[in-house]
C-alpha cells in the first residue's frame, strides 16, 4: 500500500523513468545470467549464440551485412565470431551468385545440432527467470513491451 502511495506522487515523467530503470536492471541481469550459463554450461558466448540463433532463423542463410543487420551490430563486430564458427565447422560461407565480394553464411548439421541443445537449455533457462509470472501476466507483459516498441520506433 504505501509503495501504491508513492507512486501515486512521482510526476510520470520521474515515474516513466523508474519503470526504465526497472527495465534496464531487469534486462541486464537477466543477460548477464544467460551469458554465465553458456559459459559454464557449453563453453560459448552469447554473441556466438546470437548469431547461431539468427542464422537458425534463416535457414537458406544470410549475407554478412543482412547478419549484422538482424543482430544491429556492425559487420567488423560479428566477422571474428564467424570466422571461430567456421573454423569450428558449425557455419559455412557460401560465395552469393553475382556478387564476388558478398559470401552467405549458413549453419552446418553440426551447427544446427549444437544450436539446437543451446536454445532448448535457453528456454528452460529464460523459463525459469521468469517463472513468477503466470500466462496471463505474459501476455499483458508482451502487449505493453510491443505498444511501447512502437512508440520508441523499436519494433522488431
Amino acid at each position: 500500500m504505501r509503495d501504491a502511495l508513492k507512486a501515486a506522487t512521482v510526476s510520470p515523467p520521474k515515474q516513466r523513468l523508474r519503470v526504465w530503470l526497472r527495465l534496464l536492471k531487469l534486462s541486464r541481469g537477466m543477460e548477464n545470467r544467460l551469458r554465465e550459463k553458456l559459459r559454464t554450461e557449453f563453453g560459448t558466448t552469447l554473441p556466438r549464440f546470437d548469431v547461431m540463433a539468427a542464422l537458425d532463423r534463416h535457414q537458406k542463410g544470410l549475407k554478412m551485412s543482412e547478419l549484422s543487420s538482424v543482430l544491429k551490430v556492425s559487420n567488423g563486430n560479428i566477422t571474428g565470431i564467424v570466422d571461430r564458427l567456421v573454423a569450428d565447422h558449425c557455419i559455412v560461407r557460401v560465395p552469393v551468385a553475382g556478387d564476388r565480394r558478398a559470401w552467405q553464411v549458413q549453419l552446418t548439421r553440426k551447427g544446427r545440432e549444437e544450436f539446437a541443445e543451446m536454445a532448448a537449455a535457453h528456454e528452460t533457462w529464460v523459463d525459469a527467470m521468469l517463472g513468477e509470472l503466470g500466462p496471463k501476466e505474459a501476455d499483458d507483459m508482451i502487449v505493453l513491451l510491443d505498444r511501447l516498441s512502437e512508440t520508441t520506433g523499436d519494433r522488431q
